[in-house]
C-alpha cells in the first residue's frame, strides 16, 4: 500500500479534545443507546429515575410526567429538591453542576443516596446535553429557584424567582431535533409501560402520566401497595393466563450489613413458557446478571431437594432441569444495592457477585419453608414439573431420531428444500414460502447462487399451545429446524451455526398469510430467540396490485401507492389485485419480491421482548376474550385488511 505524504502526518493538532458536554452531543449513542425511539424515551427515564431515587430514599411519594405540545416533557416530584447551595469543589451551584457535569450527583458515596439507579451520575447532564433547551425549578427552603439551559449550556446562573411552601424538583426539556433527526415524537404507551413498572417496583409511590398533546387522552395514575406481588398479578391478568395456585409467593430479605435487599415474587400459570423479569435499583436488567443467576441456581436445587425428600423423584430418576421446574413460572426479582455494578451505561446486566449469594440464601431458606408449609400447592407445582420433564424426555427421543436422518429426509414435504450454491452465511438467504404454487414460482425466479427456497403449506402448529415434544418431529416445523442448521431448538439452538444470513418469511398479503407469518414468528420467538435478536429474520413484502398500461407493468404495495400510480397514468388501465404469491410467475416474483436491488423486506427486531412476549401470548393463547379485546383496541392500525 502506498504511504501518504508528510503533510498528512499524525500530529498533536489532530487530537480533538471535547470539553464539558461536547462528548455527549458528539457520541450520544454511548450514553443513551441510540438516537432512535429507544434513545428518545431514555431521556424521560433518566429524569424520572432521579425522582425515583428520591422515593427510594424515602423523601418522595408522588411523581408526575406530562407530555406537552411541541414535544416537551415535564417531570415533577415532591422530593427534597436538588441542592441549591454552592458546590465547594467547583464554586458554582449544585444545580448547575448536576446539569452540566458528567459523573456528578449525590450517588457516589457522599451520603446523598444509599441506593440509586443512576449509578453513573450522568442522567441529568446527558438529558441537558441532548435537549434544545431545559428548564429546572427547585422548590426548597420556602423559595423557588430557576435555571435555563440551551443545548447543555447555562443561559444564566441559578436564581430565586419566587416563594413556595412545597418541596421538590420540576424539569422541563425539549429534545434536540439536531440529535433526534429521524423521530422526535414520544409514544405514550411506551412511557406508560415504563412508569407502571416503576410503580410496581416502588410500592406506595404514586406516578401520574398526562398527555396534553391529545385532549381525548385520559390521565393515568399508577400506585400499587402490593408492589411486585401486584406486578405478577397484573402480568397474568393482562395475558389472561390461568394460575395453578391462588396466591403469589413472596420473599423478602436484607443483607446483615444493610447494603443490599432482595424482593422476589413468583407464581405458576398454565402456560408452557417462563417469564423472569429482573431489576436492580429499579433498572430493568434485560440481560440478567448475578441476581438472576443466583435465583435460577438456587431454585433448581431447592426444587430437586424437596422432590427427593418427598419421593416425587425416585432413586433412579434424574434430577429436574431448570427448565422443568420453571415451566409456566412468572417471577419478578428486584434487588436494591448500595454499590450496584452494572455492565455498561445502558445497565442491562448486574455484575455484583455478592448479590448471587444473598438471592441463593433467600430462595434456599424461604422457598424450602414455603413448600413444606404448603403441601397442596407443592403437589400442584411438581405435577407440572413432572409433565415438563416427561415432555423433555420425549423431545430428546424425537430429536435424536431426527438427527439420524439427513436434512432432505427430515424435510419430508412434496416441495423440499432447494438449497443455494454458496455456503457463505454472510451472503446467503433462505425464503420460507407459503404454498406449493408460490414455492414453484420462487424456485424458478430465485438466484440459485445465494437464495434457498423452503416451501411450507397446510396447517402449521401453534407452538404457544405446545410443549417441546410436540414440536420435534412436527412435519411443518422440522424442515425449518433442519434447514437452518443451528443444531436444534430452545437450549440447543446455536445461532453461530446458522447457514443463511437472512431468514425471510414470504407469505400471501392476506389474512391467511398474516396467520402463517405470526405462527412462524411465534416459533422463532419461543425457540430460536437469538435468531431475531441477532437480526436474521425478515418479512418479504409482495405487491398488492399490478397496474398495466400499454403493456407496461407497475406494482403497488399499498392502496395509497396504487392511487398515486393511477393519478399519474390516467384512464384503459388494467388493475390486478394479487390474492396470493402463486398468481405471480417466476419473473414477476423475482422482480417485485426477491431481487435485492428492487425488493422491500422488513427486519424483525426485539425492541421490547416483554411486549412481544405478551402479544404472542394474547394472540396465540387459548383465551378468546383477551384476543378479541386486543383486536378491537388495535383495529385502527390495521392495513391491507382482506375482506
Amino acid at each position: 500500500m502506498k504511504r501518504k505524504k508528510e503533510q498528512d502526518a499524525y500530529t498533536g493538532d489532530k487530537i480533538q479534545v471535547l470539553e464539558g458536554l461536547e462528548a455527549v452531543r458528539k457520541r450520544p449513542g454511548m450514553y443513551i443507546g441510540s438516537t432512535g425511539p429507544k434513545g428518545l424515551h431514555h431521556l424521560v427515564y433518566e429524569i424520572v429515575d432521579n425522582s425515583i431515587d428520591e422515593a427510594l430514599a424515602g423523601f418522595c411519594d408522588k411523581i408526575v410526567v406530562e407530555l406537552l405540545p411541541e414535544n416537551v416533557i415535564l417531570v415533577v416530584d415532591n422530593g427534597r429538591g436538588i441542592p441549591v447551595d454552592i458546590q465547594p469543589k467547583v464554586g458554582i451551584s449544585a444545580v448547575t453542576v448536576v446539569f452540566t457535569t458528567l459523573h456528578a450527583g449525590g450517588k457516589f458515596g457522599g451520603g446523598g443516596y444509599k441506593v440509586s439507579g443512576g449509578l453513573h451520575g450522568v442522567g441529568s447532564s446527558v438529558v441537558n446535553a441532548l435537549s434544545e433547551w431545559l428548564e429546572v425549578h427547585v422548590f426548597k427552603d420556602g423559595k423557588v429557584y430557576f435555571q435555563r439551559f440551551n443545548r447543555g449550556a447555562p443561559e444564566e446562573d441559578l436564581k430565586i424567582i419566587g416563594e413556595s411552601k412545597k418541596t421538590g424538583t420540576q424539569v422541563a426539556f425539549k429534545s434536540d431535533p439536531e440529535i433526534f433527526k429521524e423521530t422526535n415524537t414520544y409514544d405514550i404507551e411506551v412511557l406508560k409501560t415504563r412508569l407502571r413498572e416503576q410503580a410496581f417496583l416502588n410500592a406506595g409511590v404514586n406516578i401520574e402520566i398526562k398527555d396534553k398533546r391529545d385532549q381525548h387522552q385520559k390521565d393515568e395514575s399508577f400506585c400499587y401497595v402490593g408492589g411486585i406481588t401486584s406486578f405478577v398479578d397484573y402480568i397474568h391478568k393482562k395475558r389472561a393466563l390461568g394460575v395453578i395456585h391462588p396466591q403469589v409467593i413472596k420473599f423478602f430479605n436484607k443483607a446483615k450489613n444493610d447494603t443490599a435487599e432482595v424482593d422476589i415474587a413468583l407464581q405458576y400459570n398454565d402456560s408452557y413458557n417462563e417469564l423472569i423479569l429482573s431489576f436492580a435499583n429499579n433498572i430493568h436488567t434485560t440481560d440478567g446478571g448475578a441476581h438472576e443467576d443466583g435465583f435460577k441456581r438456587a431454585f433448581t436445587r431447592v426444587m430437586n431437594d424437596y422432590a427427593r425428600r418427598h419421593n416425587i423423584l425416585k432413586e433412579n430418576d434424574k434430577n429436574f432441569t431448570g427448565e422443568d421446574v420453571r415451566e409456566g413460572l412468572t417471577v419478578i426479582i428486584s434487588v436494591k444495592l448500595k454499590d450496584a455494578q452494572f455492565e455498561g451505561q445502558t445497565k442491562t446486566r448486574l455484575g455484583n457477585a455478592e448479590i448471587k449469594t444473598l438471592v441463593d440464601s433467600v430462595i434456599n431458606t424461604e422457598m424450602s419453608a414455603f413448600l413444606e408449609e404448603n403441601p397442596a400447592v407443592a403437589k400442584t407445582i411438581f405435577g407440572k414439573a413432572l409433565a415438563a420433564a416427561r415432555a423433555r424426555d420425549a423431545a430428546k427421543k424425537a430429536r435424536d431420531m431426527i438427527r439420524r436422518k439427513s436434512v432432505l429426509e427430515s424435510a419430508a414435504l412434496p416441495g423440499k428444500l432447494a438449497d443455494c450454491q454458496s455456503k457463505d452465511s454472510e451472503l446467503t438467504e433462505i425464503y420460507i414460502v407459503e404454498g406449493e404454487s408460490a414455492g414453484g414460482s420462487a424456485k424458478g425466479g430465485r438466484d440459485r447462487k445465494f437464495q434457498a427456497i423452503l416451501p411450507l403449506w397446510g396447517k402449521m402448529l401453534n407452538v404457544e399451545k405446545a410443549r417441546l415434544d410436540k414440536i420435534y418431529g412436527n412435519e411443518k416445523l422440522t424442515p425449518v429446524v433442519t434447514a437452518l442448521g443451528c443444531g436444534g431448538i430452545g437450549e440447543e439452538f446455536d445461532v453461530e451455526k446458522l447457514r443463511y444470513g437472512k431468514v425471510i418469511i414470504m407469505a400471501d398479503a392476506d389474512v391467511d398469510g398474516a396467520h402463517i407469518r405470526t405462527l412462524l414468528l411465534t416459533f422463532f420467538f419461543r425457540f430460536m430467540k437469538s435468531l431475531i435478536e441477532k437480526g436474521h429474520v425478515y418479512i418479504a413484502q409482495p405487491p398488492l396490485y399490478r397496474l398495466t398500461k400499454s403493456k407496461k407493468h407497475y406494482y403497488a404495495f399499498s392502496d395509497a401507492e396504487r392511487d398515486t400510480i393511477l393519478s399519474k397514468l390516467g384512464s384503459g388501465i388494467d388493475i390486478q389485485r394479487y390474492k396470493g404469491l402463486g398468481e405471480m410467475d417466476s419473473g414477476q416474483l423475482w422482480e417485485t419480491t426477491m431481487d435485492p436491488e428492487t425488493r422491500t423486506i422488513l427486519k424483525i427486531n426485539l425492541e421490547d421482548a416483554e411486549l412481544a412476549d405478551e402479544t404472542f401470548t394474547i394472540l396465540m393463547g387459548d383465551k378468546v376474550e383477551p384476543r378479541r379485546k386486543f383486536i378491537e383496541e388495535n383495529a385502527k392500525y390495521v392495513q391491507n385488511l382482506d375482506v
